[in-house]
């Protein structure tokens, strides 16, 4: 057995690339349109992930709006919580997505972990990748926002 993907839907693919790709990092490994279906699926995988037809990746559905331009709203379930993601430097992971715009909900003020919310709502957490990194600011004074 191999794990494949995590399935997210999406609202708005653009908003959402820029979140998935531009923001956290992801590499777009491959995406195909479903005109019958009405509906995108783009496949993401971590840098270094990319290569070979079961890498593990994040597929994102985005379902076309209806004839009156109107999308599906979805809510988030508390079966599913988070994706995670080892990262090599977790502070320069967290100013990537802040540079980005996106608000660290909680800020690795351990050097070990974080977690922010992609446009969507899904909690996306960032795990320091080997020993946790010296305490350094303005990450270890940082307090929690909202929830993730």
């Amino acid at each position: 057995m191999k794990y494949l993907h995590t399935m997210v839907r999406v609202t708005d693919l653009d908003l959402s690339l820029k979140f998935y790709r531009d923001a956290l990092g992801l590499v777009e490994v491959r995406r195909s349109e479903h005109e019958a279906g009405r509906f995108t699926l783009l496949y993401l995988a971590a840098p270094g992930d990319e290569a070979g037809k079961y890498q593990p990746q994040v597929e994102l559905t985005y379902n076309w709006p209806d004839a009156n331009g109107q999308g599906e709203v979805y809510t988030g379930g508390r079966n599913f919580g988070h994706l995670a993601f080892a990262v090599p430097d977790i502070y320069a992971a967290c100013q990537r997505l802040a540079d980005h715009g996106v608000t660290v909900l909680r800020p690795p003020r351990d050097g070990r972990m974080a977690f922010v919310r992609s446009p969507d709502g899904i909690s996306v957490e960032l795990l320091q990748d080997g020993p946790a990194l010296a305490p350094a600011e303005p990450w270890a004074s940082m307090a929690n926002t909202g929830s993730w």
